[in-house]
C-alpha cells in the first residue's frame, strides 16, 4: 500500500510535456493580459487628452470674456 503512494502519478518522460503545457498556456494568458492592460491604457489616455483639450478651450473661451 505505501508503495502505491510512493510512485509519481505519471513518468518523468510522460510528466515533461504537461509541465511543458502549462508554462506555455501561462505565458499566453499573460501576454494576452498585458495586450488588454496596453489597450485600456492607451483608450484611458487618449480620453485624458480629449478632456485636456475640453479644458484649455474653455480657458482661452474665459480668457477671451474678461479681455472683452
Amino acid at each position: 500500500m505505501e508503495l502505491l503512494f510512493a510512485a509519481p502519478a505519471l513518468p518523468l518522460e510522460e510528466a515533461g510535456k504537461y509541465v511543458a503545457g502549462a508554462y506555455i498556456v501561462f505565458v499566453v494568458l499573460l501576454v494576452v493580459y498585458v495586450a488588454i492592460m496596453a489597450a485600456k491604457v492607451q483608450r484611458i489616455e487618449r480620453e485624458l487628452r480629449e478632456v485636456a483639450a475640453i479644458a484649455e478651450e474653455r480657458k482661452e473661451e474665459r480668457r477671451e470674456e474678461v479681455n472683452a
